[in-house]
């Protein structure tokens, strides 16, 4: 084919790949969506999310918005009190919200007991002026446990109004609606918005802009680090086209597909594009190479001999790597399962991009001819000769380093916990948190775990011995330290007992009598509003709902409080009542069991995957075990810090080892391949090791400052946790490369691969 085609055939293939991005980003900018809901991060078909469905459906389970009115002074006051019936009656007129899902102090029922048996009656329905009625009312909810604690702080200076949502009608636009209306009512009162559907919204709200401060970022690092590594604008900005298109046709079709942008899918752009530079600098790499040796070259001699010994080994680096994104299947996370699908997908087209635009790119624009140096003259050279040499001279310490790694990571992968907090993926001292806090301080908690007891006869739940062990259990939990307060079937009737008995404390207990239980619950159905009953009870009495506040949504403090929740099982089991959970606090708990599992089962698979991949490209099972080595040390070493560091397992950092086995394998493959022609070039094994450090260690050293310095970019992040993942990523990488270029190439030189004979 003669020039002047191949470079209309070139230019052809550049507008091509034009066109198609353009096409991707408008696709993009049209039907691109953030996901706010976290209940979209699970799966719908697992049993315990269906369970929790059903549970939902029965009581009415909503996670809630809660607003803090704080004064200081005391919200016992006209203009506090007022402030509280006004945003409850705004938020019952919203249209997101039912009225009776709105709870605050203005709406809540007082039980009392009457000359003719039970009543139930707001605390107030106009404001109360005078001293006498303010005084009364401030007694009447002090004297009512259902309602102290829970929505009037024990101090009297905050209330809460608890606003209980619907998981569909969540979106940014109302979470911008709700912060602006909580601080249209700021002053002289603070006002504090917080729950589960906030948190959801603000990580909603801070991670795209946490990509579009980040992204540029990283892409000025890696045009900075490109041009000194390569030192060429031309191959910069190929190497720079390449991972940009690879991004946005991996996010265009995410798009196309209807799928929408997570919280772990935004940091794509930052992996494709730290990641996607390696087949850039690999290739110009032996093109530069080729050039010292060649100097007469032509550009078409130098892309053909490029492409003849470069195609396979950046073919093969590019599929282990989507091999360990692929591998992400396996978890039944979906945010998780569409991150490893579509960074594969970024990776294999920056593969394509880099195989046929750097060439088209070369053809059009020319090659850069450096100055020519001889090797003997050669710094990288000589430098990549002594440290081969002195890697196998000094093999009983690389070896004895290794090993002495080894043993303290397995110490640390020991220590791995999972954490499923939401929470903590902010700044401890972010709005965020402190308004957490804050209710955290006054009220039982924003997280909640809901007790589900069941059993298959109609009125067992309000017997009164398993009342008392409700009872029983409630008292006990709360004793847990992150354990606020819980409510149940039980507190209404023992609130029930005490009124019915002239307010006697000593009858704020479950009565011995199951039939004046019942009595009790039909006065209540009779005179309050029985939507409310049917929330921890169901019209059969076959079941219950048991709701736990809990301080903290962090995993540790989950798992204290289910453990509390667990002694009681066999006591109900004998009583025929069966321990089920529901609730948002529990779904997170699943949730980080499936992160674990599903880090498992991707670990294991991608690196058998990977073993098998280099067998069949190298054709020798010996070569798959011996190019797993640096991968494998890397994941190790890395959940080895994790447990030593107490940096825990969350959706974030749960890619740790998909990503450094996806990345890290690639030093393996180049320094592989590059021994195996050194090998049949040279049939000398010292010269094979000084020539693949210097061809391949020196590109994979280029590789590695590159990557390390992409995702260090990470640690501006405004997430904790992305700050985590972008600093064990940069020490895999590091981990990687140095494995690579010490104890894999020991292995490799001892066993011989290459070499017919033993030399």
């Amino acid at each position: 084919m003669k020039e002047s085609l191949m470079k209309k055939t070139a230019w052809a293939i550049i507008i091509s790949i034009l066109l198609l991005s353009t096409w991707f980003v408008f696709e993009m900018a049209k039907n691109a969506r953030m996901e706010t809901d976290l209940d979209e991060y699970m799966p719908k078909e697992h049993p315990a999310f269906v369970y929790n469905d059903q549970a939902e459906a029965w009581f009415n389970i909503k996670d809630g918005i809660l607003i803090g009115i704080e004064n200081p002074d005391g919200i016992y006051n006209s203009h506090t009190l007022q402030k509280i019936k006004d945003i409850t009656e705004a938020m019952q007129d919203m249209p997101e919200f039912e009225a009776a899902d709105i709870i605050s102090l203005f709406t809540a029922d007082n039980i009392v007991g009457t000359e003719e048996g039970l009543d139930v009656k707001s605390f107030y329905k106009g404001v109360p002026q005078t001293e006498e009625k303010i005084a009364e009312l401030k007694q009447n909810v002090r004297s009512n446990e259902m309602v102290q604690g829970r929505l009037v702080s024990d101090n009297n200076q905050v209330a809460l109004v608890v606003a209980s949502i619907n998981d569909s009608v969540f979106s940014m636009e109302f979470y911008e609606k709700i912060l602006a209306f909580a601080d249209s009512y700021e002053g002289p009162e603070n006002i504090y918005v917080a729950g589960v559907p906030i948190v959801e919204g603000t990580m909603a709200y801070l991670g795209p802009k946490d990509m579009k401060t980040m992204v540029p970022i990283v892409i000025l690092v890696i045009v900075i680090i490109l041009y000194a590594v390569l030192r060429s604008v031309r191959y910069t900005l190929a190497t720079l086209f390449v991972v940009l298109f690879s991004t946005i046709w991996a996010f265009g079709l995410m798009s196309l597909l209807g799928i929408p942008i997570y919280a772990v899918t935004i940091m794509i752009p930052v992996m494709l594009i730290a990641i996607g530079v390696a087949d850039g600098i690999h290739l110009y790499n032996h093109l530069d190479l080729f050039m010292q040796e060649n100097e007469g070259a032509t550009k078409v001699e130098a892309i053909k001999d490029m492409l003849k010994n470069m195609w396979k080994p950046v073919v093969m680096t590019s599929v282990t790597t989507a091999v360990g994104f692929i591998s992400l299947l396996t978890s039944e996370v979906l945010p998780i399962k569409y991150f490893g699908l579509f960074t594969a997908f970024g990776v294999l087209a920056a593969m394509i991009f880099s195989l046929v635009l750097v060439p088209a790119i070369i053809l059009v624009f020319g090659i850069k001819r450096k100055k020519i140096i001889h090797k003997d003259d050669n710094n990288h050279a000589g430098f990549a000769y002594r440290f081969a040499e002195k890697t196998l001279k000094h093999k009983v310490l690389v070896i004895s380093v290794t090993t002495v790694l080894i043993f303290v990571s397995l110490f640390g992968t020991s220590k791995v916990w999972i954490n499923s907090s939401f929470l903590e993926n902010f700044e401890r001292d972010s709005d965020i948190v402190l308004t957490d806090a804050f209710i955290n301080k006054h009220f039982g908690g924003t997280s909640t775990i809901n007790v589900i007891l069941e059993s298959e006869k109609n009125g067992v739940m309000i017997q009164s011995d398993i009342q008392k062990l409700m009872d029983e259990m409630q008292a006990s939990v709360e004793k847990v330290e992150t354990v606020g307060n819980s409510f149940s079937i039980a507190d209404y009737v023992k609130r029930m007992n005490k009124v019915m008995n002239a307010d006697k404390e000593a009858f704020n207990v479950i009565p011995e009598d199951n039939d004046l239980i019942a009595q009790y619950l039909l006065l209540y159905e009779m005179s309050g509003d029985p939507e409310n009953l049917w929330k921890v009870i169901d019209y059969d009495y076959r079941k219950a709902n048991i709701t736990f506040q809990l301080k903290s949504d962090n995993s540790k403090e989950l798992n204290n409080a289910i453990d509390a929740i667990e002694k009681y099982r066999k006591s109900f089991e004998e009583k025929g009542v069966s321990i089920n959970y529901a609730g948002s606090g529990y779904k997170a708990l699943v949730f980080t069991g499936l992160i674990l599992t599903g880090q498992i089962k991707s670990l294991i698979l991608s690196v058998i995957i990977i073993i098998l991949l280099l067998s069949l490209m190298f054709k020798k099972l010996s070569i798959g075990l011996i190019g797993s080595i640096p991968v494998v040390l890397t994941a190790l070493i890395s959940f080895g810090l994790m447990g030593l560091l107490n940096i825990p397992l969350s959706t974030t950092t749960a890619l740790i080892s998909s990503i450094a086995i996806g990345i890290g394998i690639d030093y393996a493959v180049h320094f592989i391949d590059r021994y195996r022609i050194n090998a049949l070039e040279t049939k000398d094994k010292l010269a094979t090791t000084r020539e693949t450090m210097y061809h391949s260690g020196r590109a994979i050293a280029f590789n590695a400052v590159v990557v390390i310095l992409g995702f260090l970019v990470m640690l501006f992040s405004v997430f904790p946790p992305n700050r985590s993942l972008g600093a064990l990523v940069s020490l895999n990488m590091f981990i990687s490369f140095i494995a690579t270029v010490t104890i894999m190439y020991l292995v490799l030189y001892k066993s011989n691969i290459f070499f017919k004979k033993k030399i």
